[in-house]
């Protein structure tokens, strides 16, 4: 099952008319029309108000919700509702409330706040979903089922720890082999029960919190576990809707680069994949296009849809800067250019009260439609209804691929040495960035993905290596690929055990390199490296490198390691294995990746413009859309490179005419 088939990209966004008196509604839906939202995610957080007692049922207020929005031809995205304990269900259940890492029992308050072990929840939850399934299946507003809400969290309570310790019995078999996978000998550690093992916390393993453990394979497993003790409640809540609606596509939102739960391993349970963009404080535009391009690897490169965006700021960060004239526009066609096929928003209506009653909506307060931000959500809406049905369903045609994969993130930022201050997400970035600046379409994809499509693939920092990754990394270059990986890559097995050979482990023969000694230093410290023409610099970790088949691409200019390799090439078979030692800056990254770009002429046409985004898609029926995306303050003139006619204003443009974006401006051509 796929996506909900859709005339139109869907627009719109979470809305929580029980928060208000019925008159409210009515000016709501008036709104709505005039910023031509079509789409209402509702029921998020409803829980205590459709079960207000555990014998007790009332679904009156989301009948008249559901209601009203197919009488006003408006169709609705379902949430269950059980994000959020009812504080019935806490009091007369205290299982139900999580266990934190220091070992406290809460009590009721908040959000993600239930345990994913209790009985007492999936009881209660599933029942709650089989009532919405059974009574909403049929509704003709119904367009998608939205389980829970922005899963995360972990539990340490006793009923995890039984739970984890089943867990642990399917995953490794015996305690022989669980003793061996964790190094147990390794500080009197050696198990001889299940009962005796620990989930650990601050109680246990742990000191200074979440990544400071002695022993990083029980916490690596800990991780491992919860990612699956949260989608056994997910899975359940799925089957109660499955028993009464077999064909309502079921997603859940996604948080992106969330770094507690791997997404790739609830991706084959979503019929598509959703998520929610809420980009770090004044992060570059490539930060929120790695996401998209990772959430929509998800599921083989399928779109995905955009659940949540701000309008206009957010509330739940010391500084909310606001949206400024035009971002709200460009980030929303950046997402679809990236494979949403829908775009919808938190929030339709301001909240009045509670900790989210600052945070952007589509209608302020006041309900006002004069607004700045009304307006160009309205105007948004209006180009969406020009684009119609032309972007839905498009694939992005990309042959280079990077790697992202949790494990490795996890144990590396769990792991004692040898930086604290390497962090995955900003060194996958970094290779990320370079290649989308250069105008390459990247897929992210899972180190299982198939690599047959492309000739470039990325892998920084792939810390842990599995499966057989390195036979299908070995064929890309075979076949007359490239692939690059660097500095902390190839270090640990599954169980995040060192490799009992030379650095980088089983990736070494293919790097065509050994590495024997490394070095850490603080971010003052700076290394020289030359680059060609370009001097540059890197930081936080030296590994020094000996060439065994590989040549030497750029070497270090200080410390007792000045004249050895910090960048590598290596000819294996009909292509190259590039390999780079030390965290480059950015500079020095744009570098490599344009150079191994350069080789197979998979440099974009609009590479010389700072600032431009490009991303292509390929619609189902071939046509083929380049979306051009100024993220600067200032005009961009370019010269068409193909002839092509802008879907959101109809010009057409023959090749080498030229084509100018207004600052922060869009286009979105199609190839003729």
């Amino acid at each position: 099952m796929t996506a909900p088939r859709t005339p139109k990209i869907p627009y719109g966004g979470d809305y929580n008319p029980e928060q208000w008196p019925e008159e409210v509604w009515d000016e709501d839906h008036r709104l709505f029309g005039r910023a031509g939202i079509d789409t209402l995610t509702v029921g998020v957080f409803s829980w205590s108000l459709t079960q207000p007692a555990e014998a007790t049922y009332d679904l009156t207020v989301l009948d008249r919700i559901l209601d009203r929005a197919a009488a006003e031809g408006r169709q609705v995205c379902l949430a269950t509702g059980t994000a959020a304990l009812p504080p019935w269900l806490a009091k007369k259940y205290p299982e139900v409330n999580r266990t934190d890492f220091e070992g406290r029992r809460h009590r009721y308050g908040q959000r993600h706040n239930f345990c994913p072990s209790s009985p007492a929840y999936r009881t209660a939850a599933t029942a709650l979903v089989s009532r919405l399934a059974e009574r909403y299946a049929q509704h003709p507003a119904l367009l998608a089922w939205h389980i829970n809400n922005e899963y995360g969290g972990a539990c340490y309570c006793d009923r995890c720890a039984e739970a984890f310790r089943e867990w642990l019995r399917d995953r490794h078999g015996t305690l022989d082999a669980l003793n061996d996978a964790w190094c147990t000998t390794f500080w009197s550690h050696r198990y001889t029960d299940w009962a005796e093992i620990e989930p650990p916390n601050a109680l246990t393993e742990h000191w200074r919190g979440p990544d400071h453990t002695a022993f990083q394979g029980i916490t690596l497993d800990y991780h491992r576990f919860t990612t699956d003790a949260l989608l056994g409640c997910f899975l359940a809540e799925k089957d109660a809707i499955r028993a009464h609606d077999a064909d309502t596509p079921v997603t859940t939102n996604f948080m992106g680069m969330f770094r507690p739960l791997d997404y790739h391993r609830w991706a084959p349970h979503l019929d598509f994949a959703s998520w929610d963009s809420y980009p770090p404080l004044d992060a570059p535009p490539t930060w929120p296009a790695l996401t998209h391009d990772l959430m929509r690897g998800l599921k083989d490169g399928a779109p995905f849809w955009l659940m949540e965006q701000t309008p206009s700021t957010t509330a739940c960060r010391d500084v909310n800067p606001l949206r400024r004239p035009g971002e709200l526009r460009l980030a929303t066609l950046q997402a679809i250019a990236h494979g949403a096929d829908a775009a919808l928003y938190f929030q339709l209506r301001a909240a009045r009260g509670a900790c989210e009653k600052y945070h952007g909506a589509v209608i302020g307060h006041a309900g006002r439609d004069d607004t700045r931000v009304f307006c160009e959500v309205a105007e948004l809406g209006g180009e969406l209804g020009l684009l119609g049905a032309a972007t839905l369903g498009a694939r992005t045609p990309a042959r280079t691929a990077l790697l992202f994969d949790w494990d490795s993130w996890w144990a590396l930022e769990i792991s004692d040495g040898p930086s604290r201050l390497v962090r995955y997400q900003e060194v996958v970035h970094a290779y990320y960035r370079a290649a989308r600046e250069a105008g390459a379409d990247v897929d992210v994809v899972p180190v299982t993905a198939d690599l047959t499509p492309y000739a470039v693939v990325l892998a920084p920092v792939l810390h842990m290596i599995k499966g057989d990754l390195v036979t299908r990394l070995e064929a890309v270059t075979e076949r007359g690929g490239t692939v690059l990986a660097t500095f902390l890559s190839g270090r640990v097995d599954v169980h995040d055990r060192a490799f009992l050979t030379d650095v980088p482990g089983p990736l070494a023969p293919l790097m065509g390199i050994r590495v024997d000694e490394w070095d850490a230093r603080p971010r003052d410290v700076v290394q020289p490296i030359e680059l060609g023409e370009l001097r540059t610099e890197a930081r936080l970790v030296f590994e020094l490198v000996l060439p065994r088949g590989a040549e030497t691409v750029a070497t270090y200019g200080a410390d007792f390691y000045a004249g050895t390799p910090a960048v590598t090439r290596h000819q294996h078979g009909e292509g190259e294995a590039w390999y780079v030692a030390t965290a480059l800056d950015q500079p020095g990254v744009d570098w490599v990746v344009r150079r191994i770009l350069t080789r197979h002429g998979l440099l974009g046409p609009y590479t010389g413009h700072p600032g431009l985004e490009t991303a292509t898609r390929t619609a189902p029926d071939g046509t083929r859309l380049l979306f051009l995306l100024n993220h600067t303050p200032d005009p961009a003139h370019l010269t068409a490179h193909a002839s092509a006619s802008d879907l959101l204003t109809g010009k057409r443009f023959e090749k080498g005419e030229p084509l100018a974006l207004d600052p922060l401006g869009t286009a979105v051509l199609r190839i003729q």
